[in-house]
């Protein structure tokens, strides 16, 4: 993997798990949320216009992952408000390649392979380590964190057919406009524009430039290496998470949590590979 490739993919790990942070963070995540995205959709509609490039064959696809999307969105949101980061993130971000996997040798016929086999064993005892060994353990984050998995399972595999007949920052901009003015409109809605202008500040900001930023990066990477290697690589935001969830949310990783942090990145690299 050339060090150009690998700095983009690392980089654009930092930036997920820096974005998962900031809402994690935030006063209203909901709020937040919203606010981030319409900034992600304003700000990147120029690199989508002068890429433009999109087939008809592309619009059922965008319908279906744009309601996937507002309900992931509007899930991640509760989830941040009600959970820890910490616990959050790895799930969901580790048991979503597994449901792929899954779904791909159920429904698709497709094979599998020892190494990935053993990526699914790894990402299932982190995710034992990751919740904790005590009984008494919150089953909150664990839940949300299951429940977001199956719908980044769920758009994944409709974003890996749809992405055939568009450019790939105009299928993002045009598949994020239903969850990032839908639900901002929800929320007005329900609360008011005012508690969307609270949440209008640099962090969100940052977080909106992140989103997309982030995919960027990815692309970037794709362009100079291996499907197989970014993706593996990719999945070290699962650590990096866990680190700003300790350092900066304050959170209670320890070393039992990050070690399952650990092992779901590894899992899942093994997966992709």
């Amino acid at each position: 993997m050339p060090a150009v490739a690998l700095a983009f993919a690392i980089a654009a790990a930092f930036l997920h798990a820096f974005w998962n942070l900031l809402l994690a963070r935030a006063r209203d995540p909901e709020a937040a949320t919203a606010v981030m995205l319409l900034i992600a959709l304003v700000a990147y509609a120029p690199v989508a216009a002068l890429t433009w490039d999109l087939e008809r064959p592309a619009i059922p696809y965008l319908v279906v992952t744009s309601f996937l999307q507002l309900v992931y969105t509007a899930l991640l949101a509760a989830a941040y408000r009600r959970a820890e980061l910490s616990v959050v993130y790895p799930i969901s971000r580790g048991t979503a390649p597994v449901l792929v996997l899954l779904v791909g040798i159920a429904a698709l016929g497709a094979g599998t392979s020892a190494h990935q086999a053993t990526g699914v064993c790894l990402v299932g005892l982190g995710i034992l380590l990751v919740r904790g060994l005590r009984r008494k353990a919150d089953p909150v984050g664990v839940i949300f964190g299951l429940v977001l998995a199956g719908f980044i399972a769920a758009y994944t595999l409709v974003d890996k057919h749809g992405i055939r007949y568009a450019a790939p920052f105009v299928y993002l901009e045009l598949s994020m406009i239903l969850p990032g003015v839908g639900y901002a409109l929800l929320l007005t809605r329900l609360r008011g524009w005012r508690s969307l202008a609270a949440e209008v500040r640099p962090a969100t900001a940052l977080a909106g430039f992140a989103t997309f930023g982030a995919y960027g990066l990815v692309l970037a990477a794709l362009a100079r290496a291996p499907a197989a290697s970014v993706a593996a690589v990719r999945e070290t935001s699962i650590v990096i998470a866990a680190g700003f969830a300790a350092l900066v949310l304050r959170e209670q990783v320890g070393v039992v949590r990050l070690g399952g942090a650990v092992l779901v990145a590894a899992g899942v690299a093994l997966i992709s590979l």
